[in-house]
């Protein structure tokens, strides 16, 4: 049997992409899922796909810090506790620091770090009472590195490293698990949507984002890290150009930054 069988999993930014396909993945393990994101119209698209008495529409703003209480308690109701949260939901970016205003920029942190906080933060009790829990963190490799054009974002993927390690140092004697995901490039809306200076959807998709790993590959490796109770782990193409950047990076610092500067962003 699946380690995912019978789990209750609560995903954000599940109405497309990787979160999508992790909804798909873990359903057909067997587990029942709980869909969260902005649009209900594509969550109940996925929701019909799956199969209404497996998985249950709840729209999220990561935005509205303000709902999360609310939204988590009705997330517990639905099935009666919750055994992952899988914080997947976010924008990314295209725009210099330059000419990126401070709103902007605000407004990157706010979805990609400050909501995956917020929610973490109003789910714990739950998962302390329940002496179990797993947080599935999805980050990025710019988690890791640094390139032109993705300054906001890839400030909240860093920041998001540094609070769930301190997280999982804290309540690892609760058995509550953190699992940290760096995804490569993978073929999603994620470039489409990446907000430009104006604060506007940059609206077309770049060459590295087209030519990536498929999203339910992706999907069924980040189950095997989740299975395997890893702290940290790429998925993606292995031996792609952004996964050897995680290793040049760790062993050729200087050689990275060299090539980081001299790249011309998509």
């Amino acid at each position: 049997m699946s380690t995912s069988a019978n789990k209750i999993v609560w995903i954000t930014g599940a109405s497309s992409g990787i979160g999508e396909a992790l909804a798909h993945a873990y359903a057909r393990q067997g587990a029942k899922v709980i869909l969260s994101a902005r649009r209900r119209e594509e969550l109940e698209r996925v929701q019909k796909e799956i199969g209404e008495a497996q998985c249950y529409v709840l729209p999220l703003d990561l935005v509205e810090p303000a709902t999360f209480e609310a939204k988590t308690a009705e997330a517990i109701g639905v099935f009666g506790h919750i055994d992952v949260m899988v914080h997947n939901g976010g924008i990314s970016q295209r725009s210099w620091v330059l000419e990126t205003p401070i709103e902007v920029h605000r407004r990157i942190m706010e979805v990609d770090f400050f909501g995956y906080v917020g929610l973490t933060r109003a789910l714990l009790p739950h998962f302390q009472d329940r002496k179990s829990g797993h947080f599935v963190v999805i980050s990025s490799v710019m988690g890791k590195i640094g390139t032109p054009m993705r300054s906001a974002y890839a400030a909240a993927k860093h920041a998001l490293h540094g609070f769930f390690d301190c997280l999982r140092a804290e309540v690892w004697k609760d058995n509550i698990l953190v699992t940290i995901i760096c995804p490569g490039y993978i073929v999603t809306n994620v470039t489409i949507n990446a907000l430009t200076a104006s604060g506007e959807k940059l609206g077309k998709d770049g060459k590295n984002n087209k030519g990536g790993y498929p999203a339910d590959k992706t999907a069924d490796q980040i189950l095997a890290a989740v299975s395997a109770k890893k702290y940290e782990v790429f998925v993606g193409r292995k031996l792609g150009l952004e996964h050897i950047s995680l290793y040049v990076k760790r062993f050729f610092p200087t050689v990275l930054k060299n090539i980081a500067k001299n790249q011309i962003p998509e």
